[in-house]
């Protein structure tokens, strides 16, 4: 690949999610995002509104995560969640499915689920990217989660939340691509540290990545 520094971290979700984040560690996520022009910043809900203050007048996006990490809240709750941080400054929402449902071949639930949180963000004026968890699914089910991400509404289907058993991989970056088709959004989040690892993941389709290493992996540019 031959993409510049500039165009690589036009890819880029600046991720910062750990549960012992400072508000110090927050800003400086913010500041390091405004400096490299990411596409976004990702945080927890609660500290969207310094984040949206944080990157005023540029055109780096506040980025949520709902239901975070593990899915299994209701989808009012998840709704709930939705609208309070667009209404903080979140331009994108970063939802984990109900994965039990999903195992359970419960589509529907799952359908609706997205649907009602997808609602919640376009509402708003935010787009919903959601996350699948591919390291608890078999091919199919992240077959049938890709496809019902579409049927919901969303603009996103995305890997990983980097919380898990594992993290994005090409092989199931490439297999969503193929399933949900050359247009939607595909996210590839968790594990991704070097160049290579970026590169590699934008080969097999992905459109977006999460990372919390932009800064090293921009840097490789530079060598």
């Amino acid at each position: 690949m031959s993409l510049t520094k500039s165009e690589l971290a036009k890819y880029m979700d600046h991720t910062l999610l750990k549960a012992d984040a400072t508000a110090e560690q927050i800003d400086r996520v913010a500041a390091e995002a405004r400096e490299l022009n990411t596409a976004s910043v990702c945080v927890n809900g609660y500290w969207v509104p310094r984040v949206a203050a944080a990157l005023e007048g540029t055109d780096v996006m506040t980025c949520a995560v709902i239901g975070f990490p593990l899915g299994a809240m209701s989808t009012t709750a998840k709704a709930a969640e939705t609208a309070d941080v667009v209404a903080a400054g979140a331009r994108e929402v970063d939802m984990v499915i109900n994965i039990g449902e999903l195992k359970a071949g419960n589509d529907d639930v799952v359908r609706a689920d997205i649907a009602a949180v997808a609602e919640a963000a376009h509402a708003g004026g935010a787009h919903l990217k959601v996350i699948i968890e591919c390291c608890l699914l078999t091919e199919e089910e992240k077959v049938r989660a890709s496809r019902l991400t579409v049927e919901g509404g969303a603009d996103f289907v995305k890997t990983s939340t980097g919380f898990s058993t594992g993290g994005a991989t090409v092989e199931d970056v490439r297999l969503m691509r193929e399933t949900v088709g050359p247009d939607f959004g595909v996210k590839a989040a968790g594990g991704i540290r070097t160049l290579a690892d970026a590169e590699a993941m934008i080969e097999a389709g992905a459109n977006r990545l999460g990372v919390s290493a932009s800064i090293a992996i921009l840097s490789e540019l530079n060598a």
